[in-house]
């Protein structure tokens, strides 16, 4: 039996009892739910799930429901990009299980809740059916409100045959290795440096190796840096953190507070535990 590694994000981050149901939900499925982190500010909340592929696919149809019956994004604001109320849906293999059955899982999840739901989904990642979609961003461009206006333009989704749900929008599900998602903040109210900061570390303009970075304006005018490290191989936390001070610094800006969002695989960590402790 495989393992694997379910990270739902929902568009809820302000509503605790939404995501307590959320929770039992999934746990009813005989799936594990290892950590929650809401943000109310972002309006979004991340859940780490664990179990084999058919738990999962049950704790996906779970989630779906509580998204339709609980989330309308129509009355729905957060500082977050989203597609959806059940907004991204990635499945990771954990161990020797393989990326081929991660991929089978997402589709097979994804075309079980338009059958069930009613509601449709963009493949991404090592599940995408269209080349330019495995990068989320394409998969989710546009947002909630550009959705009509893709169906239109012959953008539509690959599972469903809809522009999108009237309240639950549509899903960006997907089959990926592990992620670090990690916030920083800026000593600086600059929204224009941090957007700068983030496009110089993206590695899609050329900076660093599975890095994609976001910023955002907090509500108290604070600046946040919103990155996820898709190959923390190439670039660990520590790595990011450094080239995160060093553009900071050019700007003549410090940075604060990091915060992490979810689990991150011990070997992310491994130089920065090295160096914390002086090891050899």
């Amino acid at each position: 039996m495989h393992l694997f590694e379910l990270v739902p994000n929902l568009s809820e981050g302000r509503n605790d009892t939404i995501i307590d149901d959320a929770v039992e939900a999934v746990e009813a499925t005989g799936a594990r739910v290892l950590d929650r982190s809401s943000d109310a500010v972002h309006h979004r909340s991340v859940l780490t799930i664990v179990g084999d592929g058919d738990s999962l696919v049950r704790a996906a149809l779970a989630l779906a429901r509580i998204a339709r019956e609980r989330i309308d994004l129509r009355t729905h604001s957060g500082l977050h990009p989203r597609i959806g109320a059940l907004d991204v849906l990635p499945f990771v293999p954990l161990r020797e299980a393989p990326m081929a059955e991660a991929v089978e899982l997402a589709r097979s999840a994804a075309q079980a809740i338009w059958e069930r739901e009613g509601i449709p989904s963009f493949l991404y990642g090592e599940a995408a059916l269209i080349p330019q979609r495995r990068l989320l961003a394409n998969a989710r461009r546009d947002g909630f409100e550009g959705l009509p206006a893709r169906f239109a333009r012959n953008d539509r989704p690959d599972i469903g045959d809809i522009a999108a749900h009237p309240s639950a929008g549509a899903i960006a599900v997907g089959a990926r290795e592990m992620l670090v998602a990690w916030n920083i903040e800026l000593q600086s109210e600059d929204l224009a440096a941090g957007k700068a900061i983030a496009a110089e570390l993206r590695e899609r303009n050329g900076g660093l190796p599975g890095i994609r970075a976001l910023a955002f304006r907090l509500e108290d005018r604070r600046v946040q840096l919103s990155f996820n490290i898709t190959n923390y191989r190439a670039t660990s936390p520590l790595q990011l953190r450094r080239s995160a001070e060093a553009a900071a610094a050019k700007r003549g800006i410090g940075l604060g507070n990091g915060e992490l969002i979810g689990l991150v695989p011990r070997a992310a960590l491994d130089d920065a535990i090295v160096e914390f402790f002086a090891l050899e």
